[in-house]
Formats: structure tokens, C-alpha cells, sequence
């Protein structure tokens, strides 16, 4: 089956609104679009988006909707999107911590030293 155009374009803009996609179906489906319809374009849009992952630099964090609120608010004063403000703020976060080799040679106490809401600095 393909996937209708229409369909495709109303849940890509949906999600850049920040929808999550049960919250986009389930509209759908009550409005009497075809089940499967409506998860034949979400198959596409997964498809598509597998594609493009790059699974070596893939990251995936989940966000309660408040921060995820202020992150974008920030990228958009930041003129990013919401991937590329989390990149930064990832970035610039490692680029803050003092370069010193690892002792203990744990990976996880090296990523919560840098991800810590610990005050760092003098007093």
C-alpha cells in the first residue's frame, strides 16, 4: 500500500509541534481515517527515518515534557533545532570538563562527572 502524501505531511507537522505519535493517531482514527492508513504512513516515516540513523552516534534520551519545553525554547533563541541545541548543550558540556585521564578507568563515573548538576569552579 502507499502511503497517503496528505497523511504523511499532517504527522510530520504534528511532531515538530511536539506530538507524540499516540497523541497523533488516536484523532485520527477517530475522525474515521482507515487504521491502516494511518499506520501505513507512520510505517513510511519510520522507514525513512531508519534510513538516515547513523546508529554509531546515536544517542537517545527521554525528557519529561517541561525540560524538553525549555530546551527548545532555547534552541529557537538560539536559531537551532531541538537536535542540534541537545548537541550543543552536549558538546559544551564536555568541552567544560577539565581534561584529566580517567584513574579509576570507569566510563559511568566519567559520564556522571560531566552531566552532574554538582557546582563546579571556585567559591
Amino acid at each position: 500500500m502507499i502511503p497517503n502524501t496528505d497523511l504523511i505531511k499532517f504527522i510530520k507537522e504534528a511532531r515538530k509541534r511536539g506530538f507524540d505519535d499516540y497523541t497523533i493517531r488516536t484523532p485520527l482514527l477517530k475522525q474515521g481515517w482507515p487504521e491502516n492508513e494511518v499506520e501505513c504512513a507512520f510505517n513510511a516515516l519510520k522507514k525513512k527515518a531508519r534510513e538516515h540513523l547513523s546508529f554509531k552516534n546515536k544517542v537517545i534520551i527521554y525528557l519529561n515534557n517541561d525540560l524538553l519545553k525549555m530546551i527548545d525554547k532555547r534552541a529557537k533563541k538560539n536559531m537551532l533545532t531541538l537536535p542540534e541545541q541537545v548537541e550543543d548543550i552536549l558538546r559544551r558540556s564536555c568541552l567544560s570538563m577539565k581534561k584529566k585521564p580517567l584513574v579509576s578507568g570507569k566510563i559511568d563515573d566519567l559520564l556522571v562527572s560531566i552531566f552532574s548538576r554538582q557546582k563546579r569552579g571556585k567559591k
